[in-house]
């Protein structure tokens, strides 16, 4: 297979938080940590992001030098390792890090928001719609985000909520339609956005050298880095596998 076209190493550079002590997988902390530092040395690790803990498993988690850290707090939380870089809350303002607020975006006061994408049952599932509002209120005010839950593969698709037998399935957003979406939000493209959102062939998505294309429409290098940089930061998943696996099927990775 050739080389990962540089749009596409742009769009999924640094986008997945691992969040696998959260439902669906609700890992235990030594699983989570042993995993992190594995995917950290995998030839994917370049697609990786922080680590997700939440302030009171902190001090039981084995950090070391290598971790970068995104911490969840209901409140300021004090002195913290150099490791803790962001810190995420339902509060609607910034703390002493830079800091994610799952609150309404118009609420927000000098800090980035956090949008909830999916969950374990079909109701906790946005519409497309209410994305699509979101991205454009976050990129006309220009506050940064990132996505939270249900967004385990790289396209919509009707999928298992979790990983149960009896599961309830829906159908999913996708991490590839989120992003590009958002880049598309962050040039003013408003109009694309649901139909971005709703696209569930791959085949739409294609990635050559420094040009994304949907349809008729593309996005350079240069454009997404600079949306991912400063506007659609990343996306906390229970799964670095899974999007993986989902990827190389596709055949966007080796």
């Amino acid at each position: 297979m050739p080389a990962i076209a540089p749009s596409l190493r742009a769009l999924l550079s640094h986008l997945i938080d691992y969040a696998g002590l959260y439902p669906p997988a609700a890992l235990s902390l030594s699983d989570v940590a042993g995993k992190y530092e594995r995917y950290q040395a995998s030839e994917y690790g370049w697609m990786l992001n922080r680590v997700v803990l939440p302030l009171v498993k902190l001090a039981e988690a084995p950090v070391h030098d290598g971790w970068r850290i995104a911490l969840l707090v209901d409140s300021e939380p004090g002195p913290l390792p150099p490791q803790v870089e962001t810190l995420e809350t339902k509060l609607p303002h910034r703390l002493s890090l830079p800091t994610y607020c799952e609150a309404p975006p118009d609420a927000i006061g000098g800090a980035f928001a956090k949008m909830r994408t999916g969950g374990l049952t079909p109701d906790t599932i946005p519409s497309t719609g209410a994305i699509a509002d979101f991205l454009c209120y976050v990129s006309q005010h220009r506050v940064p985000f990132k996505a939270t839950a249900g967004l385990h593969h790289p396209m919509r698709s009707m999928r298992a909520l979790t990983y149960a037998a009896d599961s309830p399935r829906s159908i999913m957003h996708g991490f590839l339609n989120v992003f590009i979406a958002a880049a598309s939000a962050w040039y003013g493209e408003d109009e694309l956005l649901e139909d971005i959102l709703q696209e569930e062939d791959p085949r739409a998505f294609t990635f050559v050298g420094d040009v994304l294309h949907w349809r008729d429409y593309g996005l350079s290098t240069e454009q997404i880095e600079t949306s991912r940089r400063d506007f659609a930061h990343s996306f906390g998943s229970c799964s670095f596998e899974e999007p993986v696996a989902d990827l190389r099927e596709l055949g966007l990775l080796p």
